[in-house]
């Protein structure tokens, strides 16, 4: 079994997704300070990094199975410990988000899907290639006033990753 398996299985994806969730609180707690014109805080705040993340989990992933599996037990395990981390640390957050994120959880096996038919050739794999770089160059310009220069360099590896890279069938 390669090194890959054994990260992109379902049990390491809600382990990492587990260790996520506390690491992104923190950041999100105490790296709120600027540098370069951005703070790590900002850049995990913003939808373009769960976009990237999500992508390479469900390209890496062994199948179409696992890449739902996967995504979904990341998101989940995120989830979790984030609002734990946050409820510890007394830190703001609403029902609003979490009910928002946890409904995008529950929708992650399918956006997962979606992601795993971008490895076959045709039409929909080229739609479904355009439209995630669309959906994050949107997002990003309506809701976080971006693209930013991390933003730029995620568009690069999402370019690389969807259009460039050649995948192995399974």
């Amino acid at each position: 079994m390669k090194i890959k398996d054994y990260i992109f299985h379902p049990i390491s994806m809600f382990i990492i997704g587990l260790l996520t969730g506390i690491i992104i609180k923190l950041i999100d707690i105490h790296f709120r300070v600027q540098h370069f014109g951005f703070s790590l805080s900002d850049v995990f705040s913003e939808l373009g990094i769960w976009i990237l993340i999500g992508v390479i989990i469900s390209l890496f992933s062994k199948n179409k199975k696992y890449a739902m599996l996967n995504i979904f037990l990341f998101s989940i395990g995120m989830l979790i410990t984030y609002y734990i981390t946050a409820e510890v640390t007394n830190s703001i957050y609403g029902w609003t988000f979490i009910k928002g994120w946890s409904v995008f959880a529950c929708l992650s096996p399918m956006l997962a899907y979606l992601v795993t038919l971008t490895k076959e050739k045709g039409l929909l794999s080229l739609i479904i290639k355009i439209g995630i770089i669309l959906v994050y160059l949107i997002t990003n310009i309506i809701i976080f006033g971006g693209p930013h220069i991390y933003d730029i360099v995620f568009i690069l590896i999402l370019i690389y990753l969807l259009f460039i890279k050649k995948y192995k069938k399974t």
